[in-house]
């Protein structure tokens, strides 16, 4: 066992907060230094840069001037530039007035200001790309045709005749390559494999390609509440032998929510694990979503599959492509919520989230780095939306200000900030009564 799934069972809800606080920290780390250095190549000085809010812990000035801290309530973070009244940049102090007002938010010309706005939501952006590009290069992409590598830890029943480098060519009547689906394969717990070994071609005995195995673990499913790992085998449902994942989707499928009892096998042991099935809404294709029940398991090949290298500019394509996305199908899932065609439970709060940080960061550090990701494509979006105290809202006053050449007045800017805090304060709300009352 690695440490990543030792301290979950160590520290409880310590890790809990430990997995959040560390990439939350990231996550704002990267936002407020996107708005500290493009505010600085623009000519606007930054007077504080802070991670958390609060009694100051730790800080130190930097030779232009600029306090560098870290505060004891680890919840967000924020750079006060130079005549700000307040660390959200809302009007200013007599300094915007005076001889020093180019190097301020306030006075500085239009386009630093936006820019400097502009620049917390794009380095989130550019996190997430830098991300899921490391995360592609460092799992690389499936050989093809499909190389057997390594086995993995399961039952002996599932014992296998393939050998590392064996290339499959067919796995029953179903010959591989390109991208090709398996879900025309008969149920069987034996199936031929043709493979070519050392350059010659044949046959021998394997289990069926995807076993009851679970390779991934959804947070805050059903399956993560009941305690299920990652390299957990599903080796019965209600006393009745599974030896393939298609079975286990076929009876979760037909349970219709009803309770289910699983026999799973873990390192050599088995144990008896009773869940119920949860609907949960999958994105399409399409954009659409589709409403399912699920355990929360994801299911992969018998085996560990040979990969090849992905080079760095194709991972950061490849990895600009996860980021489009992770936003279409956020936005999508948002205006599914708002029509009511999916549940309000997609929308979780900071206890959601602070709970898949956990699960995230238990499954080890190249699926806690793919969450940072996500979750900073997610907030970067989030800061972009239109709304008074995000940095979409600034913006928005920015782009009033290049069409009329005046600034929104003063009296304007303290209601619809008001406004915008109770806004951001009820969805807040709104979400945490999901994560602890609604959808627990």
């Amino acid at each position: 066992m690695d440490l990543t799934q030792l301290l979950p069972q160590l520290g409880g809800g310590l890790f809990t907060l430990l997995a959040f606080v560390v990439s939350l920290s990231i996550i704002v780390a990267i936002h407020e230094y996107g708005h500290y250095i493009v505010g600085r190549w623009s000519g606007i000085h930054a007077e504080v840069f802070s991670i958390g809010f609060g009694p100051v812990l730790f800080s130190r000035t930097d030779k232009r001037g600029t306090v560098w801290q870290i505060a004891a309530l680890p919840f967000g973070g924020y750079v006060k530039f130079l005549g700000d009244a307040n660390a959200a940049s809302v009007g200013g102090t007599d300094v915007a007035e005076g001889r020093d007002s180019r190097h301020t938010m306030l006075g500085a010309p239009l386009w630093a200001r936006a820019a400097t706005v502009a620049a917390g939501p794009l380095f989130n952006f550019i996190l997430a790309v830098v991300l899921f590009a490391g995360y592609l290069m460092v799992s690389g992409t499936p050989r093809d045709p499909v190389t057997y590598a390594a086995e993995v830890a399961l039952p002996p029943a599932y014992a296998s005749e393939l050998q590392p480098g064996d290339e499959i060519i067919r796995i029953g009547d179903i010959v591989m390559g390109g991208d090709k689906m398996l879900d025309t394969l008969p149920v069987t717990d034996r199936v031929e494999y043709t493979v070519n070994r050392d350059g010659a071609e044949i046959v021998v005995q394997g289990p069926y390609p995807m076993p009851p195995r679970a390779s991934g673990v959804t947070p805050r499913s059903a399956a993560d509440d009941a305690g299920l790992r990652i390299g957990d085998v599903i080796t019965a449902i209600d006393g009745a032998p599974i030896f393939a994942f298609q079975q286990v989707i076929d009876v979760v499928n037909a349970a219709d929510g009803r309770d289910l009892n699983l026999t799973i096998w873990r390192n050599g042991e088995t144990k008896d694990v009773t869940l119920a099935p949860r609907r949960m809404d999958l994105p399409q294709a399409d954009g659409s979503f589709a409403t399912r029940w699920l355990i929360g398991i994801n299911g992969d090949l018998f085996f560990q599959a040979a990969t090849d290298r992905i080079a760095p500019w194709t991972a950061i394509w490849m990895g600009m492509q996860q980021l489009w996305m992770t936003i279409t199908t956020s936005l999508s899932a948002l205006s599914h919520i708002v029509t009511g065609a999916i549940s309000t439970c997609n929308l979780s709060g900071p206890v959601g989230i602070a709970q898949t940080s956990a699960t995230m960061a238990s499954q080890g550090p190249s699926s806690f780095v793919l969450f940072i990701g996500m979750l900073s494509a997610a907030v970067g979006l989030l800061n972009l939306f239109p709304v008074p105290v995000l940095d979409g809202g600034h913006l928005v006053f920015h782009a009033y200000e290049a069409i009329t050449r005046r600034k929104p007045s003063d009296r304007a800017l303290n209601v619809l900030m008001t406004a915008g805090v109770a806004l951001i304060g009820s969805l807040m709300l709104f979400a945490m009564l999901n994560d602890l009352v609604l959808c627990p």
